[in-house]
């Protein structure tokens, strides 16, 4: 089915839960009011009843909820309840933490050739985060698959990893496809030496939330400089020259501040204190971004801007071949992506199509980013504007390819903060979380990432009223006249 992207989809219907993909496994909602967002994080039940799709990991595709289903009918007793993952390895990593965690006993049984975990009621908070956290999942596709009674074998990612290979610089014995992308940050933080040897990770810069809770839940703690600027900034750098981390971790941009550290300084102070650093690029992209200039490990979300079509989850890390860690990394890495939280292959075979557009559609995103920033920038209701063209641009340019932009992620805030729900209101486009997708993604950011926490972002430089934006392949004019009409209100 073809599409005409000169007209978003949400301009015509703005339904909670409509999934815009051409697709019954799309990985996008649309929350189209600021009353939405709040009903949805409070879970109102006027909000959530219509709900039909969710971010996945936050909010179980509907298919893979009846797989949930079939299996507490088949397998769970009275007050238990049941996560589906899938395979072995991944279960039994999950009963350790559950239990750990919990502080109750659970138990391991088979179903149709996945595994289940069967947890007392008590503790299905736990077993959901161990779900939504190790990104260690089941897809819509391999669910349907299951309840169809037509699982299938194999596995193409290595044909994923090959084209992934081009675009990172590495090597494909380097190259690693997780179910994923927080499945490949855990596999990564799981393999780290110092992490079997106790000792805490080190987070620079504001990241993505999920990052920083898996190094909270799967490591041994992590110490975290919310600004990479400054004397904060000397004091960790001579804290990883004396060895004290596990790893460092940052994003390349950072997400929702689209901010870069200095990675040449981060990467000379890791090489002197024996120190894995660990740099997703998700926000830009690989086609972007050189993350193995300077990292030892890059991981990312492929089911952003790679995919780019918001239908398939996966996720990636690589290998810096000369890296001094890479051997030590390797075989951990490897038996995570074939054992723990391999790539479906009906997953598989969707990413490798939309693969394909990668390049083209990134260089249209790029042109897009880059002008919706600059219009925003000089937009008298427009108090800042956050993009690497703007946001530490020396650094962001120190790291991108001589081919590469600056992406299509920014993020801005007005100079009236009380009028940014009119203003969210009244944008005529898609209204939702994640990125990457053929159309353009309007989000309040902080509301659904930060919810609980929104003074803590807050004093990370964070604001709550920030507005997120995830630019598509429609002209970037009209989306340019979109965001003037709804301005006109601040």
């Amino acid at each position: 089915m073809t599409r005409d992207l000169s007209v978003n989809p949400a301009w015509q219907e703005m339904d909670l839960g409509l999934p815009l993909p051409d697709s019954p496994h799309a990985c996008s909602v649309c929350l189209p009011t600021w009353s939405s967002v709040v009903g949805y994080e409070e879970g109102r039940e006027k909000i959530m009843k219509r709900m039909r799709v969710g971010y996945p990991r936050f909010f179980k595709h509907p298919t893979v909820e009846r797989l949930f289903d079939n299996a507490k009918a088949e397998v769970a007793g009275e007050n238990e309840e049941v996560i589906v993952l899938p395979t072995r390895a991944s279960v039994q990593r999950a009963h350790r933490w559950v239990e750990r965690h919990a502080e109750t006993a659970v138990r391991i049984t088979s179903f149709n050739g996945l595994q289940a975990l069967i947890v007392p009621a008590k503790a299905k908070p736990e077993a959901d985060a161990y779900w939504r956290f190790s990104g260690e999942v089941v897809s819509s596709r391999q669910a349907q698959d299951f309840l169809d009674g037509r699982p299938r074998g194999g596995s193409k990612s290595h044909l994923i990893a090959r084209a992934l290979a081009k675009f990172t610089g590495t090597t494909l014995e380097n190259t690693f496809v997780f179910a994923s992308g927080m499945a490949a940050v855990t596999s990564v933080l799981r393999a780290l030496p110092g992490v079997l040897n106790g000792k805490k990770t080190l987070q620079l810069e504001f990241p993505y939330v999920d990052c920083l809770k898996v190094q909270e839940l799967f490591g041994h703690g992590v110490v975290y400089l919310n600004e990479a600027v400054g004397e904060s900034f000397d004091e960790a750098l001579q804290r990883i020259r004396q060895g004290e981390f596990a790893g460092v971790f940052t994003e390349l941009p950072g997400n929702p501040l689209l901010r870069t550290v200095n990675l040449a300084r981060v990467a000379q102070a890791c090489a002197e204190g024996a120190t894995p650093l660990i740099v997703d690029d998700s926000a830009s992209g690989p086609l972007n971004v050189d993350a193995l200039r300077f990292a030892d490990v890059v991981t990312g979300s492929l089911t952003k801007w790679i995919s780019g079509e918001g239908d398939v989850m996966a996720g990636m890390a690589g290998l810096r071949e000369n890296s001094p860690f890479a051997a030590a990394l390797r075989g951990a890495l490897r038996a995570d992506a074939e054992e723990g939280a391999p790539l479906y292959i009906a997953d598989a075979e969707v990413l490798l199509s939309n693969i394909k557009g990668y390049a083209r559609r990134m260089k249209i995103v790029n042109a897009s980013g880059l002008a919706l920033a600059t219009r925003l920038a000089g937009h008298p209701a427009v108090a800042q504007v956050w993009h690497p063209s703007l946001t530490a641009r020396e650094n962001y340019d120190a790291v991108r390819r001589k081919s590469g932009g600056y992406g299509g992620l920014l993020s801005f805030t007005l100079k009236n903060p009380k009028k940014t729900p009119k203003v969210y209101d009244a944008l005529r486009l898609s209204k939702g979380p994640s990125f990457g997708t053929p159309f353009t993604l309007v989000c309040p950011y902080v509301m659904l990432a930060h919810y609980p926490e929104l003074e803590w972002a807050e004093a990370c430089g964070v604001p709550a009223h920030l507005l997120r934006v995830s630019c598509g392949l429609e002209p970037i004019e009209r989306v340019i006249a979109t965001f003037e009409e709804a301005l006109a209100l601040a």
